[in-house]
Formats: C-alpha cells, sequence, structure tokens
C-alpha cells in the first residue's frame, strides 16, 4: 500500500506540474487551521469549502471564518454526538438540544447542517457513536433542515441502511450528504442511490490511495486509477456525487496528499460528469453563494 501510495503522489505531482489545477468546491473540512485552509484552497483550485468543527474550533469560531471570508467559506452547524457537551443529550434523546441548533441556523450563519456523526466507527481522537440514524434526535433535526430549507450532512456507517433508509424515505424533501458514501461497497451506494433520490453520496477520503482505517475504502483499484466500476457509476447518475477532501490540518503532508487525489480523480471523470461533481451539484443543494475570488 505504501508503494502505491507513493506512486500516486508522483503521478499527480507530474500532472500538477503540466497543467492548472481542476476548479472544485471542496464539500467536507474540518476546520482546525484557517491560515493552512485558504493556502491550500489557493494552490489546488478550491473555489470554496464547507466548512464544519474539528478538534480546534466549534460552531462559533466556524461562524467567525464565515464572516472573514464569505466568498470562499460556506458554513454547517453541527450539534454531532462526538462533542461531549452533545453527547449527553443523544444519549437521553434531550431534544433540548435542537432548539441550540434552530437557533444556529436561524442567525443566518450557516448554510447547512453537519457533519454529524450518528454511527462512527472508533478512530484516534473519535470515540465511536451508534446512534439510531432514524430515531428522535435525527428525525428533529431532519424537521428543522425542513424548516430551513438546508442540507444535511451525517456520517453513518454500513452497519446503519435499514435505519438510514428509513429516515431518508420519512424525509424525501430532505437533501441528505452521505459523508464519505458511509464507505459503502459499491452495490450498496447503487441500491441506495437508486432507492432515495434525496441522497447524496460524498466521495471525500474515498479517493485517498490508502485509507487509515481499512484499504476497502478507497475507490482506487492500484492508489491511483478509480475502478471501472464505480467511474460507470458515478457518470451514470452525476447529479448524486459530492467531492471533497476530508482536510482536518493535521499535517502538511497529508492535506497535500487529499487536496492532489481530487484532483487525480476528477481527471478521471468526463468534462460534464466532472463539473457536477466538482461544483454545479453542491451549489444546488446550498443555493446562490458570493463570487469567489482566486
Amino acid at each position: 500500500m505504501r508503494l502505491a501510495a507513493l506512486a500516486f503522489i508522483f503521478a499527480v505531482c507530474a500532472a500538477a506540474s503540466a497543467s492548472e489545477p481542476l476548479p472544485f468546491i471542496d464539500s467536507h473540512v474540518h476546520l482546525n487551521d484557517e491560515a493552512m485552509q485558504l493556502e491550500l484552497m489557493r494552490r489546488h483550485g478550491v473555489e470554496r469549502a464547507v466548512i464544519f468543527w474539528g478538534r480546534n474550533s466549534d460552531n462559533d469560531t466556524i461562524a467567525e471564518a464565515v464572516r472573514r471570508h464569505p466568498e470562499r467559506f460556506i458554513g454547517f452547524a453541527s450539534v454531532s454526538p462526538e462533542r461531549r457537551a452533545y453527547r449527553g443529550a443523544w444519549d437521553s434523546n434531550d431534544l433540548s438540544l435542537i432548539k441550540a441548533l434552530d437557533d444556529l441556523l436561524a442567525s443566518g450563519r450557516f448554510r447547512g447542517i453537519g457533519e454529524i456523526s450518528v454511527t462512527h466507527f472508533p478512530s484516534p481522537g473519535l470515540p465511536e457513536a451508534d446512534y439510531d440514524p432514524s430515531g428522535p434526535m435525527m428525525e428533529a433535526i431532519m424537521e428543522l433542515a425542513r424548516k430551513h430549507r438546508v442540507p444535511v450532512m451525517v456520517h453513518v456507517e454500513s452497519t446503519r441502511m435499514r435505519e438510514l433508509s428509513a429516515l431518508l424515505a420519512k424525509f424525501p424533501d430532505v437533501a441528505v450528504i452521505w459523508a464519505h458514501g458511509g464507505y459503502t461497497p459499491l452495490f450498496i451506494a447503487r441500491r441506495m442511490l437508486e432507492a432515495h433520490p434525496n441522497l447524496y453520496y460524498e466521495l471525500s477520503a474515498r479517493t485517498w490511495p490508502v485509507h487509515p482505517r481499512s484499504p476497502d475504502y478507497t475507490i482506487l483499484r492500484d492508489g491511483i486509477n478509480v475502478w471501472p466500476q464505480w467511474l460507470a457509476l458515478i457518470e451514470a447518475m452525476p447529479e448524486r456525487f459530492l467531492v471533497g477532501t476530508d482536510a482536518s490540518h493535521r499535517s502538511a503532508e497529508s492535506e497535500e496528499m487529499k487536496h492532489s487525489s481530487v484532483q487525480n480523480f476528477l481527471r478521471q471523470l468526463s468534462i460534464a460528469t466532472r463539473e457536477r461533481v466538482a461544483r454545479a451539484n453542491l451549489l444546488g443543494l446550498i443555493g446562490p453563494v458570493p463570487a469567489a475570488s482566486r
């Protein structure tokens, strides 16, 4: 896997030196270092980025970053259970938490909800979460999304497909962005997209040459090339996919890999599909935003 990763890096660096980066909107950024994020966007063709909290940020700092850079950042508000202050409310289905989220959305500072890690396998720095995607808390969040007409980004593992399906079916008018596509195999991705027109499959971390949690999560067959079957699905349903990096600013090296991986992925799409996946689909979900300046 390490050799594949190195081959990938050399390949994308050669491609980058030969051409300008393709423009895209990053649909998945945990904003921990604003200066690093802005520089990454400048160098890697990122016109805008959907930002939400990370280890060094919260809803207030996200709103401030959007205020400083409205033409670059698109803020999402989160009450995800990995934040210790909210976990008790999730444990007890205390819907008073929803009032806080309603106030955030009513402020006009946020264009969506998420990332909500309702079901998340354990990983370094992130405790396991296993809440019902069709339970009272998520239903209340979806009601708020309907009220404010915003999309919801959820992290739901493939172990909870029945519950996620029930949620999507109950709120067919609410757009749900599925973070990393739940790291699903191809047949589940196709089944879920065909069954639920309101589901959008977000590809952050799926385009990495190697995933730290499982090599099965990548959609690359050799660290570089997207599996033909995955390309066929994306080309067949171009209006349903979004691209992102899952940036978290832990190191410059890791962020370079993430952004280069997106460029590598986008270059394998047809021109018409690339435009939809890179920008148009996300803009269709959040509505008009201020013009970006490069």
